[in-house]
This record gives structure tokens, sequence and C-alpha cells, in this order.
């Protein structure tokens, strides 16, 4: 059974009859993120992926809670804020401690670094990795093994021009230095991602590059799909599949994403009657330039195979689907569906690892919910006598059944949309049932992690 205080560190039992010992199973932990992956998004992809009346590989899970993000204000920390970012949520997760919003791993205002859930488990013993489709540095793989005030202070050059929040951490005045060269010296077993341009630049003070510092430090880089395909599961791996984040699976129709309604002028006069057009809806389409990019199911499953072989232990992994929060900022519908549709697949494989793998919990959640809403393809007030329709942007996407499904972006009339502050979705497999609340605040699912881990 599993424990749901802290639990001491586990002994094999020996049979009776045989006076054999019984060696336990590796507990494994698998944390998939899906970045800005609330409700809706989970929605709106199974409506397109599968249908209003099917299911994703997510639904069928058999525990589901709910998740308070939760974020407090840098300049006075008894302050709550509503609405959180990657890092600071990130941060909640790997550590179990509430921060301010840009912080990766240290605390809010003081500045303390807080050791991570990844850095706990290497020091047991326990195999450690990280996967995403995001540039690696980006803010949460960075808090599962990094610590720095600012989340953008991602290599030795942004240390130098970033905000000052970044001169703290420089090694030269006695920091850790950037988050690319945390990551290089880490004791992390395996990251896989993008980021390569952060791994080019040469350390701080140095000459050789915080590519070459990782390799020194025991990393095989691996560049190409077919290098993480030949790569040896007895070397320690650093992906860098692509220069910043990696290529969304789909995009909208001709590069479409969402626009604005078109209104005719008389529709600036309250009460007057006008006309309205709403943007031609439009169908999703495959990104070539996804093709060079290795697959998330392929780095989770990879991923896997690294840290199981010959791990009588077990291991910690976490895996990001990062782009599904990417592309809602950038109002691309079509780009989020997608990617709820990787994490999904790479899902499918985690489980039937688990089933051979039976101490492994899988938990399946979001860092923070986002702007993407489902709303009505048309507005259910069309016929009125003044037009109604949106004051953002809006997608309609035309579904593979022929019906038009509406997404609406209006967190604000900038060039990028902004993160909401709803309680996020969790999920895990039948092991975590004991272990899991209908609502918990987003810093227990460390406990819950650690827990199980018996750490």
């Amino acid at each position: 059974m599993v424990c749901l205080s802290l639990c001491p560190v586990f002994v094999p039992d020996t049979n009776a009859e045989t006076g054999k010992t019984i060696t336990p199973h590796p507990r494994n932990v698998i944390l998939f993120i899906g970045d800005g992956m609330d409700d809706h998004q989970i929605t709106i992809a199974r409506n397109y992926l599968k249908g209003v009346n099917g299911r994703l590989i997510i639904d069928q899970l058999p525990v589901r809670s709910a998740v308070q993000v939760l974020t407090i204000d840098e300049s006075d920390p008894t302050l709550p804020l509503y609405v959180a970012d990657s890092a600071c949520s990130g941060t909640a997760m790997s550590t179990g401690r509430v921060t301010s919003r840009g912080r990766v791993g240290t605390t809010a205002r003081t500045d303390e670094d807080l050791e991570t859930i990844t850095e706990l488990a290497h020091k047991a013993g326990f195999k450690t990795g990280l996967v995403t489709t995001s540039d690696i540095t980006d803010a949460t793989p960075a808090v599962f093994a990094a610590h720095i005030s600012y989340r953008f202070c991602k290599n030795p050059e942004a240390m130098q021009t970033e905000r000052f929040e970044c001169l703290k951490d420089k090694k030269s005045n006695g920091g850790p230095g950037s988050i690319s060269e945390q990551l290089a010296v880490s004791g992390l077993d395996v990251i896989l991602g993008g980021g390569h341009k952060n791994f080019k630049l040469n350390v701080e003070g140095g000459s050789t590059s915080v590519q070459q510092l990782a390799e020194k430090s025991g990393f095989t880089t691996l560049i190409t799909e077919q290098d993480l395909n030949n790569a040896s599961v007895n070397s320690r791996w650093l992906g860098l599949f692509a220069e910043g984040n990696l290529e969304p699976l789909l995009m909208g129709e001709n590069g479409r994403t969402a626009e604005k309604p078109d209104t005719s002028m008389i529709d600036a006069q309250p009460g007057i009657p006008g006309t309205v057009k709403l943007p031609k809806p439009m169908t999703c389409e495959k990104n070539p330039k996804a093709d060079s990019n290795p697959s998330l199911k392929l780095m989770t499953q990879r991923a896997i195979e690294q840290l199981s072989h010959g791990n009588e232990k077990g291991f910690f992994l976490m895996v990001e689907s990062a782009l599904i929060d990417k592309q809602s900022h950038a109002r691309n519908a079509c780009g989020s569906i997608g990617e709820v549709g990787q994490l999904d697949e790479a899902l499918a494989y985690v489980l039937s690892f688990a089933k051979a793998n039976p101490e492994t919990l899988i938990l399946v959640t979001a860092d923070h919910s986002q702007a993407a809403q489902l709303v009505p393809a048309e507005s259910l007030f069309a016929a009125s006598s003044t037009p109604v329709y949106t004051p953002g942007k809006m997608v309609r996407i035309r579904m593979p059944d022929g019906s038009v499904m509406g997404i609406n972006y209006a967190t604000n009339d900038f060039y990028v949309e902004e993160h909401t502050g709803a309680a996020v979705p969790l999920f895990a497999n039948d092991i975590g049932r004991e272990l899991i609340l209908p609502l918990i605040a987003q810093p227990q699912i460390y406990d819950i992690a650690r827990r199980f881990l018996q750490l």
C-alpha cells in the first residue's frame, strides 16, 4: 500500500520458506506537464482529434483531481497573485514551495535556493531526467535542476545583457551561473529538448562552450533524431534537437492564426444595426518544419529506456509538452491541438511501460491555465439587431466531421496572449489513488512524488 505520510526507507523482505531476499520493484515517477493545458485546451484537442464522443488516452486515467495554482508577489510575499507564469508554478511542483513569477528554484525576495525533487532523488540513488519540446533552458525544465532569480538568464551572454536580476547569479559574483551552465554540470541522467543556441556560447570567463562543459561533466551530446536512436543507454544524454524550441506538429491553414471579426463602420455606434463578418473557417494542417524534430513520444520512450536500464532503484522523469502554451500565446489553436496530441501519444507509451513496471506513478497536469476559450462558432445572439462578436481574436476551425468549432483569445490587445488563473486538472494512474485528494494545491505535487519515492 502507498503510504499517506512520509514513508520510511524501504527494507527488502525475506521469504520465510526459501530464506531468499525479495527484491522490490524499482519505484518510478513520471510527471507529465502540459504547459498551459487546462480543461479548455484538453476539450478543444479532444473535439478535433477524437470527435465530440471520442476519448483521449488522458481521459482514461482513473484518478482525477483539480490543482490550485498559487503565486505570491515579489515585493510583498504575504500577498497572493492570481495568475502564474511557468517559472513560479514549475518551482511549486519541483520544490513544494510557492514563489513569485520569473523565479527558477528560488524563494521570493530572499532569493534562497530550494532543493528540487530531482536533486533529492539523485542524492537518494534514483536516476533523473527531463524531456521537453521547448528549449531545455526554458522555465519549466529549468526549475527541476537550476536555481536562478530570473527565468531569462538562460546562457552566459544573457548574464551580461539581461536585466539586473542575472548579475548576482554570475559566476564572477559567486553565483551558480546561467541556466545552461547549471544544466551542464547537473546530476541529471537525461536532458532532451531544444535550445542548442544556449550551449554554443562560451562559459563565463572561459574559452570552452557550455556544450563542452557538459561533455566534460559526462554528458553525450545528441543533435539529431538518429543520434537519439543510436545513443548508448550506458551514457548520460544531453539532447539539443533545435536551436530554440522544437516545432509544433500542426498549424493553421496557410499559416493562419486567430483573427479579429471584420465589422462595418456603423457598428462603432451602440445600438445601431450593422454587419460583422467572423473569420472564415479554416482547417488544421501539418507543419512541414516539424519533420526534423524527434517526437515527444520518441524522446519519452528513449529517456525511459535509458533511465530504467539496469536500474534497480527507480527514476524520476518530467515530460513537458511545452508548445501547448507557446502556440496559445501566439493564438494558434491548431498548434496547441497538435501538442496536446503529442502528450497523449507519449502517455500511451508510458502507460504500457507502467503495466510491466507496477511501481510506476504517472501524474499528468498543467502548470497554469491559458488564454484559449471554447466559444460558439457563431454567437447565440447573432440574430439580435446589433451584431454580437468577440472583442478579441477568434479561430473557427473546420472539424473532421464537417462542423465548425470556435476558439476565442481575448486576454489583451497585445501581440501575445496571457495566462489565466483557473485551477488546472491532475490525472494519475491507479497507483496514485491513495495519494491524491479531489483538490490540492500545486506544491503538493512535489509532496506526492517525494512520498511515493520514499524520499
